[in-house]
Order: C-alpha cells, then structure tokens, then sequence
C-alpha cells in the first residue's frame, strides 16, 4: 500500500535512509530536511511524501512536488527503498504513484535528477528502464567530473 507520510513514520524513514550506502552523509541530511519539512508543512504542496508500506513496515517512499512557477512540471525529488528490499518491484510501484500523483495534479512533465557518478549507474538504468530520457546534463554540476542528470517523462493527461 502506499499512502501519504504520516509523523509516525519518521523513524522507520530515518531508519531506511541511513542504510541506504550510496548516499553521502550531506545527502542524508538533505533527505531529512525535506521528511521534516513535509511534516512540518504538509500543506503545502512543494514536498510530498508517499511511503509504501506493508504489515506496519515501511519499504520505501517518494518525495514529488511541483515546481514553482510552471504550470505542470513536477520534481520527483526523491524515490528510496530499503536496502534490504531492492530489485522486488516496490521502487517501480513508487515511481508508478508518482507519475499517477503528477497527472492527477494537473501535470505534464515529471523531473528527476541524479548524478553522473558510477554509484549512481543503476539509478539512471532504472529511469531509462521506465521510458525517461535525458533531458539535460550540466558538467561538473555537482564536483568536478560529476555532472547532473536530468530525466524526463512527458505525463499525457
């Protein structure tokens, strides 16, 4: 199931997003901020949080949110699963949510975007694999030698 974040699942989030290894400790503390802030403004419609959960155990979630002053492009900001539960489709099923989230909202366009670093291979495979495409690169965006990618999927309403 996947359902909107609730203040009860921070720890079980902070739990999955300390285990996940490919994320620096400056992207972990980013990932937080936006958790908290999620919480903290939940109406607000810039960070929202979806977590797929079974039995009372979270697996994974999305944080997707539409980019201000457009009039459809919504940022898939983050999309995580447990470590321990990768590769058994959850990460799909959230993509999926977010996609179906940004065209219930009036979206056209849904945005995400990774590192060129090799960690990052299997991510940007996942995207391609699910019918994005590159919409930009910037070299040397995040570091010297680590560009930003940026995937696209146009939404048909």
């Amino acid at each position: 199931m996947i359902r909107k974040l609730q203040k009860k699942d921070l720890h079980q989030l902070k739990s999955i997003i300390d285990k996940v290894d490919l994320f620096t400790i400056e992207e972990k503390d980013v990932a937080l901020e936006l958790i908290d802030e999620a919480t903290e403004f939940s109406e607000k419609d810039y960070y929202n949080i979806f977590v797929y959960e079974r039995n009372n155990k979270i697996y994974g979630y999305h944080c997707t949110g539409k980019r201000a002053l457009t009039d459809g492009v919504f940022d898939l900001y983050w999309i995580v699963v447990d470590p321990e539960n990768q590769n058994n489709g959850i990460g799909k099923e959230l993509l999926m949510h977010s996609e179906e989230f940004v065209k219930n909202n009036n979206g056209r366009w849904i945005l995400a975007e990774t590192s060129s670093r090799e960690a990052y291979e299997s991510t940007r495979k996942f995207y391609l694999r699910n019918n994005y495409s590159i919409v930009s690169q910037i070299k040397d965006f995040y570091s010297v030698n680590d560009h930003l990618i940026v995937f696209g999927k146009y939404i048909i309403i």
